[in-house]
């Protein structure tokens, strides 16, 4: 059987939520879902409290998770946060959120494109010395909702001189808006994935319930082997529009990989426990 990564991102779902979710229910449902054999959990945010006031208790989720063969991925915005992220040794990734967009950049991380990337180099640098990895999310990499230039030989142009400048080996191409079709999506994963072979590119698609299926078959098919998601689709980008679009729903993600015979790793009876914890958590 083929084999995929799947990241789980109870960060994604939460942030953009009004109403704080008390932290000892962050931590069980997290608990939850770290027995459920993701590769990767994107459990929280560094960020400034009053950008992301959902995800101001991250370091005290934390201490409160158990040990897992899972990952722990935790996004920053800037140095300062690369720097409190690097301090536990339990998170192995940082994410930084990087857009083609110079509009979403500056609402995302109060940046430029140009600034952005400066950061992301000195993101690198904490990264490497505290042996961590940094995953690199491309927002807007399949369409820009802003007015601004878009094409897909502006994301590949990104996507190769983020590695060939500052060695960024993990990106993930990021709908944000739900923007992406079929076509965009296998047709920028079939170009990136030959020309960077270093490189494991990811997809981190928003999109309705009902489209689900199609764009994972799209990326996978672009060769793509690496998915996040969100159970129920819960979450997405708060700045990205006030009307959220939701995140790439897990159990559609699973039901599609099950009926081509892809491996995930996922524990169908603990994921399912999960979904249900979920719904506990999430209004």
């Amino acid at each position: 059987m083929e084999n995929v990564k799947l990241i789980e991102c109870p960060r994604d779902a939460m942030q953009g939520l009004h109403d704080f979710i008390p932290t000892e229910d962050k931590i069980r449902y997290i608990n939850t879902l770290l027995t459920c054999g993701f590769d990767t959990i994107d459990f929280g945010s560094f960020v400034s409290p009053k950008a992301i006031p959902q995800m101001r208790d991250t370091a005290q989720v934390l201490e409160g998770l158990n040990q897992s063969e899972s990952k722990l991925l935790a996004i920053v915005a800037n140095e300062r946060g690369a720097n409190d992220a690097s301090a536990f040794d339990r998170i192995d990734y940082l994410g930084y959120p990087f857009s083609v967009s110079e509009e979403f950049q500056k609402r995302n991380t109060n940046a430029t494109i140009d600034e952005s990337f400066e950061r992301v180099e000195r993101i690198q640098e904490i990264a490497t010395k505290s042996n961590k990895e940094l995953v690199l999310y491309l927002s807007m990499g399949f369409g820009n909702p802003y007015g601004e230039e878009w094409h897909p030989d502006i994301v590949t142009a990104w996507c190769e001189k983020l590695y060939t400048k500052l060695d960024v080996k993990i990106q993930a191409l990021s709908d944000t808006i739900g923007a992406g079709t079929p076509e965009i999506v296998s047709s920028l994963f079939e170009t990136l994935i030959p020309s960077l072979t270093d490189v494991s590119f990811g997809a981190h698609l928003h999109t309705i319930p009902e489209n689900a299926k199609h764009l994972i078959a799209a990326a996978y098919q672009g060769g793509c082997r690496r998915f996040d998601g969100a159970i129920k689709g819960f979450g997405g980008c708060p700045m990205a529009k006030d009307d959220l679009t939701g995140n790439m729903p897990t159990e559609r993600m699973l039901e599609w990989f099950q009926e081509n015979a892809i491996e995930t790793g996922v524990n169908e009876e603990r994921f399912n426990e999960s979904m249900t914890e979920a719904l506990k958590v999430f209004p």
